[in-house]
């Protein structure tokens, strides 16, 4: 599938160096190779299987900016960014993890209370 920043030609943000590009690189084939594949399957059943959420996780893929004390990888949202934009890049914007990343484990972490944060975070 041709991105629509590769039809028309757009240049990388100049967020979009060394690690976090490499995180892009990696987040892009991981939804390519894991996720593409079964996506019309996560579709129909209208939820994306416990395993691909475990896999993600193995991969670095959940909480990339979540503080590593709570299981995160300690990253920024440039990294939350990129891995975004891979799943835009791929076609598979339901898999759901911008919501997790970038909305729900934030409100955890600075809301919830300590007790929370141990048991739901990453």
């Amino acid at each position: 599938m041709t991105s629509p920043a590769e039809i028309l030609n757009l240049p990388k943000p100049a967020w979009a160096a060394d690690e976090v590009g490499m995180l892009y690189d990696m987040a892009h084939r991981f939804m390519s190779e894991e996720i593409a594949p079964r996506y019309d399957e996560f579709e129909k059943n209208e939820m994306v299987d416990r395993e691909s959420w475990l896999k993600a996780g193995a991969a670095g893929l959940l909480c990339a900016s979540m503080p590593e004390e709570y299981g995160g990888s300690g990253g920024t949202f440039a990294h939350e960014s990129a891995i975004i934009e891979a799943i835009g890049h791929v076609g598979v914007d339901g898999f759901g993890i911008g919501l997790h990343n970038s909305i729900v484990a934030p409100y955890i972490l600075h809301y919830g209370s300590e007790e929370q944060k141990k048991k739901w975070l990453p």
